[in-house]
């Protein structure tokens, strides 16, 4: 594959800009492995210079699971009713969407999760781990562990996204953001589900 190509295929990708694809690959010898991480870790940067910025626009997203026994409203919010309109913009709105639908996660973020329901599960890691017979001193470092991980399991933005389990929902968020250029913010979501 020659250098163009190369660079056409990680635009493709990433929908960075040519210099900036040019420059990713030159940076990391042409691997397109490591070009692609190094434009997703610039997608970052991009992202965290625009979480200051109002995010005031977006749309309200509806997604009906095949079979119609599961529903799901999300918020998503940017900068410009522009971008909400955009392709890119909904197509996020829908992964997200069926993220939700998928996984049945039971918070946005680990900042939402209560105290209660943080001190219950600690109890819980706790309890099972002394019955292990894990030493005192190592209970509190696992505990901390232990807690990452339902946290990846339960908050929305921490969880493994289902086409990519190497990347987090909030990594797609952020790829997006660089990719369209605004801030972008998952503000809420809701799911149903019959019987439940």
């Amino acid at each position: 594959m020659s250098n163009l190509e190369q660079i056409q295929q990680l635009r493709e990708m990433t929908g960075s800009g040519i210099m900036d694809c040019k420059q990713a690959l030159k940076e990391n010898n042409f691997d397109m492995d490591k070009a692609l991480d190094y434009l997703r870790e610039k997608g970052k940067a991009k992202a965290a210079k625009k979480a200051s910025r109002e995010a005031a626009e977006g749309i309200i997203y509806s997604y009906i699971h095949p079979g119609s026994r599961i529903g799901v409203l999300i918020e998503l919010n940017c900068e410009t009713d522009f971008v909400a309109r955009t392709d890119d913009f909904k197509n996020l709105a829908k992964e997200i969407a069926m993220q939700v639908a998928a996984t049945e996660p039971g918070w946005l973020s680990r900042d939402e999760v209560s105290e209660d329901a943080i001190s219950r599960e600690k109890e819980i890691i706790k309890k099972q781990l002394a019955e292990q017979g894990k030493p005192a001193e190592m209970i509190d470092k696992i505990t901390e562990g232990k807690m990452n991980r339902f946290y990846s399991e339960n908050c929305l933005l921490e969880m493994a996204y289902i086409r990519d389990d190497k990347k987090k929902v909030k990594d797609i968020i952020s790829e997006a953001i660089g990719k369209i250029g605004e801030n972008i913010q998952l503000a809420r979501f809701i799911r149903f589900e019959i019987g439940k």
